[in-house]
């Protein structure tokens, strides 16, 4: 009875008809994976925020037909509940194949590959108004670490010096993922990635910087991997931008890891900030 008045179910119910609940503990709370009765599976996904189900409904509606045949499909939606029905993909999430094997160096390839495909399809040349914006929401985050007490003296003003170089950079735009990470790539017959309640057009390099400061600089080799598939590496001054982006990683980090008190978050922040100065 509770599963009936979930509004997940609730929506899926109305645009297939009997729906099942399929165990998958591999996705998030707010997710479900569903069985209609034909034996065709969704994802039904309830967004607690507003912005992030106008974003990633956005995205469904906008940007994802770039990527066709790697992204479920947008089967219906319900603005009141802040609800999507998705298809589901099938295959296995990149992050639980084995580290150091030939699929994680396979994975990387291939999101490299597909990423590229986005950024060339969606990219606006270089102008400096990306740079002012992100410098902006990222003094905003820089602000809430200070009032938190996360930061020292010297640690406060590295961050701000990464403020003021993005804020002053011209760099290229492009429809993002911004949480583009093995969590949210699938490995099956066909490449595949999700969750898009993130994306938007920001800094193209931006979208490397997940896995430069969370994966790549223990194994360099799936950065070479990735940017194969990329098409081309950064060059001299993107890679330079990409470390003020990790300055941004490790703010909001910080910050998020204290608000929620996620330890493992917290810490990855202290590192990324560690490996900054």
């Amino acid at each position: 009875m509770a599963a009936s008045r979930d509004p997940r179910v609730q929506l899926a119910h109305h645009l297939l008809g009997a729906v099942d609940i399929a165990v998958d503990p591999a996705l998030p709370p707010r997710a479900v994976r569903l069985v209609a009765g034909d034996g065709r599976q969704f994802i039904a996904k309830q967004h607690a925020e507003r912005d992030r189900y106008a974003g990633e409904l956005h995205a469904y509606e906008a940007w994802v037909t770039h990527l066709t045949g790697h992204t479920p499909e947008l089967v219906g939606r319900d603005d009141a509940t802040r609800t999507l029905l998705l298809t589901a993909l099938a295959g296995d999430r990149a992050d639980t194949v084995a580290p150091g094997s030939p699929e994680e160096e396979l994975a990387h390839h291939e999101a490299g590959h597909l990423l590229g495909k986005l950024h060339r399809a969606t990219a606006m040349p270089q102008g400096g108004a990306v740079g002012a914006s992100l410098a902006e929401r990222f003094q905003r985050w820089i602000d809430r670490a200070v009032r938190a007490d996360l930061l020292g003296a010297a640690e406060e003003n590295l961050l701000k010096h990464h403020a003021v170089i993005l804020g002053v950079s011209h760099m290229d735009s492009a429809i993002c993922h911004l949480d583009y990470q093995p969590r949210n790539w699938l490995l099956g017959d066909t490449f595949g990635i999700y969750d898009f309640e993130h994306m938007r057009r920001d800094a193209r390099v931006r979208d490397f910087a997940r896995l430069e400061f969370r994966r790549w600089q223990a194994a360099p080799h799936l950065r070479t991997a990735f940017f194969d598939g990329y098409g081309r590496s950064p060059n001299d001054t993107e890679r330079r931008l990409l470390e003020s982006f990790g300055a941004i990683e490790a703010a909001t980090a910080l910050v998020k890891g204290h608000q929620e008190n996620d330890a493992a978050l917290s810490a990855h922040g202290r590192t990324v900030l560690s490996r900054l100065t």
